[in-house]
């Protein structure tokens, strides 16, 4: 998403939230060449819990694949998940021009 000429046009930022050890998230951000994107640790799921994601969460009960689009006031403007056990087809990967399309549209 970081590189992806569409989503910058956006002008939002991007975050990523997880459970994960710090160790764990330095290890993804070498792997997957990660700039520019702020890692976060919920290790207290604080987080996760005050944006009722833990809903889809997945078999190991982390959240998924939920994207979150924040307005300036704190307020969620839009929220999908897309790693679900309880949808039909879950997915791991979202296509960024997907997200762009639905950010754009909740803007």
């Amino acid at each position: 998403m970081q590189s992806d000429p569409e989503f910058q046009a956006l002008d939002v930022a991007f975050v990523s939230i997880a459970f994960d050890p710090a160790e764990q998230q330095t290890s993804a951000i070498a792997e997957y060449a990660i700039s520019d994107v702020p890692m976060l640790i919920d290790a207290d799921h604080n987080v996760s819990e005050a944006y009722d994601v833990l809903k889809w969460a997945v078999g190991s009960g982390e959240p998924g694949h939920t994207f979150i689009l924040v307005d300036a006031n704190g307020d969620i403007a839009w929220i999908r998940d897309y790693g679900s056990p309880t949808l039909p087809d879950p997915v791991m990967y979202v296509p960024p021009s997907d997200l762009v399309t639905q950010i754009r549209d909740n803007l």
